[in-house]
């Protein structure tokens, strides 16, 4: 087992982050959340006198069984730090500066960042805080889901449970809420390194390749044959940033007027150009 300082350090901030926000934007506001985190915060809203801290801990331990059998040692070590680490600053954070607003969107707004950006970083670096983290971290691993996917939706069942005590406007401002942290979630998640990909199948593969190498982007010749006409064509293939789109585009255009391009969205790239110097070294940005 494994455990990398610049991990620990990451998730135990999200954790802050995410204490932070719950104390601060839910329970002032009247909001819940999803899943073991929204039950200890129902608690809370119906025990004041609890601490949400310890009782966010208990209800996480039968899922330990689960992430210890799933996770791996060094994922479970990080679930465990993940999990500690929040249920002490909900404890810390209690009561520290809460920020009742009238404005209930706002609130739902600030309490979904807050969330999303604290549970993002701690998924980020390998950690979950137990409950359908846990969960949501085996369906990623094993079946491909986005964990900010399987959240929102496992939250949802939790804020319908919710309806027994909040109103029904509260439970749609939760709803607000939880919507924002599953997409800050999946921002971070994706990576930050997210580009295009271009794939262009031409005449003038080798000019277009030969020009976009010239700009420093590396390129891939895949073999191809039209379905229709039976010619071998090559296919350019090169990933290249957002605000560099237009440019390659527009090479193409100058070198083949009549070419076939077709630009997809990457979630995420790692490598040379983009994570990876020229000497293959991390670049810190």
């Amino acid at each position: 087992m494994k455990l990398r300082l610049k991990s620990i350090i990451a998730i135990i901030v999200g954790s802050a982050i995410m204490g932070f926000g719950i104390n601060a934007f839910n329970i002032p506001n009247n909001l819940a959340e999803g899943g073991i985190t929204g039950i200890s915060i129902l608690i809370k809203l119906m025990i004041p006198s609890v601490d949400q801290g310890i009782v966010f801990f208990v209800l996480n331990v039968p899922l330990f069984v689960l992430g210890w059998k799933v996770l791996g040692r060094t994922a479970f070590a990080y679930t465990i730090l993940g999990t500690v680490a929040l249920s002490v600053f909900l404890s810390l954070f209690e009561g520290v500066l809460p920020l009742p607003m009238h404005d209930r969107l706002l609130a739902s707004l600030y309490a979904g960042v807050a969330i999303g950006v604290g549970l993002g970083i701690i998924f980020r670096y390998g950690g979950t805080t137990g409950g359908v983290d846990i969960i949501a971290r085996v369906l990623q691993k094993y079946m491909g889901i986005s964990m900010g996917r399987t959240l929102f939706f496992g939250d949802m069942l939790v804020i319908g449970a919710s309806l027994i005590y909040l109103n029904l406007e509260s439970a749609m401002y939760t709803l607000v809420a939880v919507f924002i942290a599953a997409r800050v979630i999946d921002f971070f998640q994706d990576g930050a390194y997210a580009g295009k990909a271009l794939t262009i199948i031409s005449d003038h593969a080798d000019a277009i390749a030969k020009q976009i190498l010239e700009l420093g982007r590396g390129v891939t010749l895949l073999a191809g044959k039209g379905a229709f006409s039976g010619e071998e064509k090559q296919v350019v293939y090169v990933v290249v940033s957002r605000n560099e789109v237009m440019r390659y585009k527009s090479i193409v255009q100058e070198i083949d007027p009549h070419a076939f391009v077709i630009v997809n969205d990457v979630h995420e790239v790692l490598g040379e150009g983009f994570t990876l110097d020229e000497n293959k070294q991390p670049i810190h940005e």
